[in-house]
């Protein structure tokens, strides 16, 4: 997903973002407690998890970058395994 956020605002990362929870509601509704997903399922909740961990970060990052008085355009996606070991 790295290049995938790149380039938005935040308008853009917020649409996004609510999109995906949506989403990740949906799957979550079908499958109960996710033992009723199927491994495709499974494998679709795992990559719309991380989405949103790197578009939330981005969006932070970018929130922070226009308070410190910079341009939130410099902000960047981290890799996954950075955003990932974030506690919620």
């Amino acid at each position: 997903m790295t290049g995938d956020v790149e380039g938005m605002d935040d308008r853009q990362l917020h649409d996004l973002i609510e999109a995906l929870v949506r989403e990740e509601h949906r799957l979550l509704d079908r499958g109960g407690d996710r033992e009723g997903l199927s491994q495709d399922d499974h494998a679709r909740l795992g990559k719309v998890t991380t989405m949103l961990d790197q578009a939330w970060d981005l969006l932070r990052q970018r929130r922070a970058y226009e308070e410190a008085g910079l341009d939130p355009d410099e902000a960047r996606s981290r890799p996954v395994d950075v955003v990932e070991g974030y506690e919620q």
